[in-house]
C-alpha cells in the first residue's frame, strides 16, 4: 500500500504538466463558452491541428518558437473559417464549429502525411517534454515553463479585454442586440473571439505534441468535454473567492490542474482506463447541473407582497 500511495505521488507531476498544457485549451474554450456564450466545437479538430503543424514544422527544421507561432496562426485561421460559416453563410455556430472539425480531419491527415508523426526529444530541441519534468535548473522544467506560459495568456487576455475591442466581443456575448444598438459589428467580434478561442486551443496542442512526443490524428478527441470539464470544476471551485475576470482565467487553469489530478486519482484506484471518457462526461453533466439543482430544489421561494408565494 505504502509502495502504491508513493507511485501515486510520483505520477502527480506528470498530472500537473498535463493540466497546464490542457489549461491553455481550457482558457480558450472559456473564451467561447462564457465569453461569447456559443458552443464551438471546432477545438476537437484545432487541437491536432496545433499539434500537427508544431511538429512538421519542427521536423523541418524551424526553431521551436517560430513552429508554436506557426501553430497558434493555424489556429486562428480555423476559428475565422468557423466564423465566416456562422457569420457570413449563416450556419448556426454549433453546426459551423463541426463542419470545421470534419474538415480538419483531413486538413491534419494532409499537413503530417499519415495518421501520426513522433518528435524525438532526443534530435529536437523541444520548449516542453515528458522528460523535462524534474529537470533543473528551474527554466527548463515542464512545469515552470508551462505554468510561465499560462500566466502570460492569461495577463496577456485580461489586458485585451480591458481595451475598448476586448469589451466589444465582450458585450456581443453579453447581449448582441444591445451591441448592436451600440454600434457594435458583432459578426466581426464574434469572428474575433472564436478566432482567438481556436489560437489559445491550436498553441495548447502544439505543446501537448512536444510533451508527449509525437502528434496524432485523433489527440484532439474529446477536447471540448475536457475544457468544458475544467471551466466547470474550475468555477465550483473558486467562483466565491473572486469576480475579477483574470481570476476567473486562473480558477480556469486551477480546474484544468484540478481534472489531470482527479484523473490520476482514478487510474490509482484501478479504474477501467476505458470508462475515462464516460466518468469525465458525467463529472461535466453533474457540475453544469449543481447550479440548477440548488436552485430548484435547495433555493426557498421567495415571497411577494400580499403573501403569495412565488417558486
Amino acid at each position: 500500500m505504502n509502495l502504491s500511495i508513493v507511485n501515486l505521488f510520483n505520477a502527480m507531476p506528470g498530472s500537473v504538466a498535463q493540466g497546464l498544457i490542457w489549461a491553455v485549451m481550457a482558457i480558450g474554450v472559456y473564451l467561447t463558452f462564457r465569453i461569447l456564450d456559443v458552443a464551438d466545437l471546432t477545438v476537437d479538430g484545432t487541437l491536432g491541428l496545433g499539434g500537427a503543424v508544431c511538429v512538421m514544422c519542427m521536423i523541418n527544421g524551424m526553431n521551436v518558437w517560430a513552429a508554436m507561432a506557426l501553430a497558434f496562426a493555424a489556429g486562428l485561421l480555423a476559428g475565422l473559417v468557423t466564423g465566416l460559416f456562422h457569420t457570413f453563410m449563416g450556419i448556426p455556430v454549433i453546426l459551423a464549429g463541426i463542419l470545421t472539425q470534419l474538415s480538419l480531419y483531413s486538413v491534419n491527415l494532409k499537413i503530417m502525411g499519415k495518421s501520426n508523426q513522433a518528435l524525438n526529444v532526443d534530435r529536437y530541441d523541444l520548449l516542453v517534454s515528458l522528460r523535462y519534468l524534474r529537470a533543473m535548473p528551474p527554466w527548463e522544467n515542464t512545469i515552470v515553463i508551462c505554468a510561465v506560459i499560462v500566466a502570460v495568456f492569461i495577463a496577456a487576455l485580461y489586458w485585451f479585454f480591458g481595451t475598448e475591442l476586448g469589451c466589444s466581443v465582450r458585450a456581443t456575448g453579453s447581449n448582441g442586440n444591445m451591441a448592436r444598438a451600440q454600434g457594435i459589428n458583432t459578426a466581426f467580434t464574434t469572428v474575433l473571439g472564436l478566432m482567438l478561442s481556436n489560437g489559445l486551443v491550436a498553441f495548447s496542442g502544439a505543446m501537448l505534441a512536444q510533451y508527449q512526443g509525437f502528434a496524432d490524428i485523433s489527440m484532439g478527441r474529446g477536447a471540448i468535454v475536457i475544457g468544458l470539464a475544467a471551466v466547470i470544476i474550475g468555477e465550483a471551485l473558486l467562483s466565491r473567492f473572486g469576480t475579477n475576470f483574470a481570476f476567473k482565467l486562473f480558477s480556469v487553469a486551477a480546474g484544468s490542474v484540478a481534472y489531470y489530478l482527479v484523473l490520476q486519482f482514478c487510474i490509482w484506484l484501478h479504474i477501467d482506463t476505458d470508462l475515462l471518457k464516460m466518468l469525465s462526461a458525467l463529472v461535466v453533466a453533474v457540475f453544469l447541473a449543481v447550479p440548477y439543482w440548488k436552485g430548484r430544489y435547495f433555493t426557498k421561494p421567495t415571497v411577494a407582497k400580499g403573501g403569495r408565494r412565488d417558486a
